[in-house]
């Protein structure tokens, strides 16, 4: 897992930055944002301690282009300062319209336990909050020191401090719905970063809609740091995601059961009510959440109630704000086991006091344990992924804790209120009212929907008539009001009075806000209205403003791409054995690469007792000869791994020719800090004989000539078949940040496998294999090639191909047994059968002339694998493993 990552933001409406400073940073996490309003994540890699503007843009304009187009016409259309002639730039200048009116009063309820230092950096977040009329509260639940009052009564004299000494965060909850002041209450947690706009996003989304009851928002990570914080967001985190949705019942209609996995709506930290909604549906449920036994639940069982009574929960992504996750691997492991422990806490909850939806939650609680839970334990038991298996089994663990404490939660409840005082649940009339916790008065507030709620369950009006209206879309979109008589409203949208299109809406007796008049445009007319707008001629406008988009960033943000540091040193590893000629043709290239940095050439002597080496090294002065007696060309190149003082590792063959300019396109990639390899294109030099041309018709060792770039997310695409990481590369043509080489996790190369071996091969791939594992990268340059002289006899050739057919048995073996991969098991007994099969069915049909002997010889190579790994394993204990390089099967 790749930390420490950095958290920006990047706002589109501004030049892109670039980002400095990031030497300690393995890559950067951008939230893209235009005009305030959330587009998506853009990841980047980061070069010599920057992530440059081009990049940024480049990757951006990649996967968001299209969201920032239908941004801008969603500003356009609701601007009342269109120019008469638009162009794009004008739509960048045009942010969202906002409201106009007065704004309500927002009461922000912050519940806290005994966290000073997580309270500061929240109420200073809170301070810089643009938006008019604030009640700051903060509710401290049941502290055990006075730090957090005395920091209010000191630092912060414009909040109110309320405690709230009954333990628990829905009794701390319910506490800020009677002390708030405000007619939106909007709760937050002490770990959290407010964004600037989040109350007055909030505000403006239950003043669009009056039947808007709760508002939820995107949590984003304030930072990634450790190992556990990037973990966590990687496990899920709790983001919602960055399309708006809705949640409502129709009143005739039952709650589906989907529904009640109110997960998805959004999380606790981010929430907001009116306040008049409590007074009809209840508070929060003191036996659920924090605080409790429960650990949680709370802010999802009052979601479920909300859409149950048939009010209407909208998540809104623009109302935003930053969570700290949790900074150690042990707190992360408890947040997660108390994810499962209040999920199903929930579970039970709704079991007991909805009984007549029994079968529904069971239904979610059974889909939700085996989607969420067995499908995850059983991916993590195939093979390694990037979240820890542990993490999913102590979550799966907290599932049949949950199923058991909501009855202890409310027993423990009851013991708070013969203490304290304090309604019960069990007070209410739950056969009638279904409510965990009873009723609170809202005498004091005035209801902002009201005027709707109160015909909320009328007989409609006209109930079988559909109401008409027309939008002139030259003119700035505003509200469509006077439907409040029809259950459906066909709109006819117009320009300059020429119909573009129409769409019937379901509007409910109610108003169709901007917002929504924008979402049908964008989602049904914005090829029209693009062209409309813009005055662009249909079949090339995407890529006409596309274009444009590109332009316009690409002037703020030209510049030279960087280039690896002349002072990063380069070790060449080059293992040879007895092929005297061929090495001094390799080093004679070598020496005649260009380049200005130091390079440091070692040759390792597989083999000295031939003393066919050492005369051959002594002709190239500066080049070192390291000595390694033990045969096997993994034991050969750890030899001259353990021997480079180089920043990066290079490791080639003694059969190899090379262009002068190979050096230094190979090592360019190594400018990002998360690249770790960095292989090459390896072509024939020669097709001389047939042996060599059935070489090249068994694979050969080039992966062609397209650039591309792995890691553990392709490390975990494929959930049934062997990862292909034959497909990435040989290190006849490799290069290695020597930082890996030392990792606890990847070290050098495995001496059980590569030729000199009885297991043939594998050594290289299983290096790749155990790079990608940790989510480091690997680039294929082909542009970074070499030429390789491949064996001219037929009886090298089968020797050869006899021992890759056993190493990639041996290689996938390995990785089942050092790695519990069991996608490699699969790939010996499943794809390797289907791919022989294949191969003598093109045999005999003629679609290929490779010959049937070679294919029967890699099938005999293949069921040598097994033995042939355990005969390497044998030796390697005899032997001796290499300097460094600890016992793996002791790790």
């Amino acid at each position: 897992m790749l930390y420490p990552i950095k958290v920006v933001d990047i706002e589109l409406s501004k030049a892109i930055p670039t980002f400095d400073d990031l030497e300690n940073y393995m890559g950067l996490q951008g939230l893209v944002r235009i005009h305030g309003v959330p587009l998506g994540y853009v990841k980047a890699p980061i070069s010599l301690g920057k992530c440059t503007a081009s990049t940024l843009s480049k990757l951006i304009l990649g996967e968001y282009s299209e969201k920032i187009i239908c941004q801008l016409l969603k500003n356009g259309l609701a601007s009342p300062h269109c120019p008469a002639n638009f162009k794009l730039e004008d739509l960048l200048n045009l942010p969202p319209v906002e409201y106009v009116q007065e704004w309500p009063l927002v009461t922000v309820a912050v519940c806290t336990r005994d966290r000073p230092d997580d309270m500061k950096l929240c109420l200073e977040a809170i301070r810089k909050l643009e938006y008019p009329h604030l009640d700051i509260l903060v509710i401290d639940n049941s502290p055990q020191t006075e730090a957090t009052k005395e920091l209010i009564d000191i630092h912060y004299p414009e909040v109110r401090y309320v405690r709230e000494p009954r333990p628990g965060l829905d009794w701390a909850r319910n506490c800020a719905i009677l002390e708030a002041k405000g007619e939106i209450i909007a709760y937050t947690d002490d770990d959290v970063v407010v964004d600037p706009s989040w109350v007055k996003a909030i505000a403006q989304t239950f003043l669009e809609d009056p039947e808007v009851m709760a508002v939820t928002g995107l949590v984003v990570p304030y930072e990634l740091e450790t190992e556990a914080q990037v973990l966590f967001e990687e496990y899920g985190g709790f983001g919602k995601g960055f399309l708006r949705h809705e949640y409502q019942v129709s009143i005739d209609k039952p709650m589906p059961w989907w529904m009640l996995g109110a997960g998805q709506c959004g999380t606790g930290a981010n929430m907001a009510y009116r306040r008049s909604v409590f007074s009809k549906i209840g508070g929060f449920d003191p036996a659920l959440d924090v605080g409790t036994v429960t650990n949680g639940g709370g802010d999802l069982e009052m979601f479920f109630r909300i859409i149950r009574e048939h009010y209407l929960l909208v998540y809104e992504p623009t109302v935003i704000v930053k969570h700290r996750h949790r900074q150690s691997y042990e707190k992360l492991k408890t947040q997660i086991t108390n994810n499962g422990i209040g999920l199903y806490s929930y579970f039970t909850c709704g079991v007991k006091f909805y009984p007549e939806m029994f079968w529904t939650f069971l239904r979610i609680g059974l889909w939700w344990f085996i989607y969420w839970y067995i499908r995850r334990a059983w991916i993590s038991f195939k093979h390694p992924t990037k979240i820890p298996a542990e993490l999913v089994w102590i979550e799966l663990t907290g599932v049949f804790i949950g199923l058991r404490r909501y009855a202890k939660a409310r027993q423990q409840v009851q013991e708070i209120i013969n203490k304290f005082g304090g309604q019960s649940p069990s007070q209410t009339n739950l056969e009638t009212s279904r409510q965990l916790f009873p009723p609170v008065s809202t005498e004091n507030i005035t209801d902002l929907a009201a005027p709707i709620s109160s015909e909320k369950h009328q007989t409609p009006k006209l109930k079988d008539s559909v109401g008409v209206r027309q939008i002139h879309l030259e003119k700035p979109l505003t509200m469509v009001s006077n439907i409040e008589n029809y259950p459906k409203t066909l709109l006819v949208f117009t320009w300059h009075d020429d119909p573009i299109g129409s769409y019937e809406v379901e509007n409910k007796y109610n108003s169709i806000s901007c917002r929504k008049l924008q979402d049908i445009l964008l989602k049904h007319f914005s090829d029209v209205i693009l062209c409309k707008l813009l005055k662009l001629h249909k079949g090339n406008h995407w890529s006409i403003v596309y274009n444009s988009l590109l332009n316009f960033y690409n002037a703020q943000t030209s510049s030279q791409p960087p280039r690896l540091p002349k002072n990063v040193k380069v070790s060449i590893n080059l293992a040879t054995f007895d092929r005297p000629d061929d090495l001094r043709n390799c080093l004679t290239c070598l020496q005649n690469q260009k380049t200005e940095r130091e390079v440091e050439i070692i040759v390792v002597d597989n083999h000295p007792q031939s003393n066919l080496t050492p005369p051959v090294v002594a002709e190239f002065p500066n080049v070192k000869l390291v000595i390694e007696t033990r045969q096997g060309l993994a034991y050969a190149r750890n030899a001259g791994f353990v021997a480079s003082t180089g920043d990066i590792v290079i490791a080639t063959d003694d059969d190899v020719t090379i262009p002068t300019d190979w050096l230094e396109k190979l090592v360019a990639p190594f400018v990002r800090s998360d690249v770790m390899i960095v292989t090459g294109n390896i072509l024939p030099l020669q097709l001389e004989t047939p042996s060599q041309q059935f070489f090249e018709k068994y694979g050969g060792l080039g992966r062609g000539f397209e650039r591309f770039e792995v890691k553990a997310d392709w490390f975990e695409s494929s959930p049934r078949y062997a990862i292909p990481t034959w497909k990435l590369g040989a290190t006849a043509n490799a290069a290695f940040r020597s930082t890996i080489l030392s990792h606890s996790k990847i070290g050098l190369m495995d001496e059980s496998l590569g030729p000199g071996m009885p297991s043939g091969v594998g050594e290289d791939t299983y290096l790749f294999y155990k790079t990608l594992k940790v989510d480091y990268t690997l680039i294929y340059e082909p542009c970074a090639y070499l030429w390789h002289k491949h064996r001219q006899d037929i009886m090298a050739l089968r020797r050869q191909i006899y021992g890759y057919s056993k190493g990639h048995v041996s290689y996938n073996l390995t990785t089942w047994l050092r790695d519990g991969d069991w996608r490699g098991l699969y790939q010996i007994f499943v794809a390797l059968p289907l791919y022989h099969a294949g191969q003598l069915v093109n045999c005999f049909l003629r679609k290929n002339d490779y010959p049937l002997s070679l294919i029967f010889l890699e099938i005999w190579g293949n069921l040598a694998g097994p033995w042939s790994l355990w005969r390497s394993r044998i030796r390697v204990n005899r032997e001796g493993y290499s300097a460094l390089r600890s016992n793996p099967n002791q790790e």
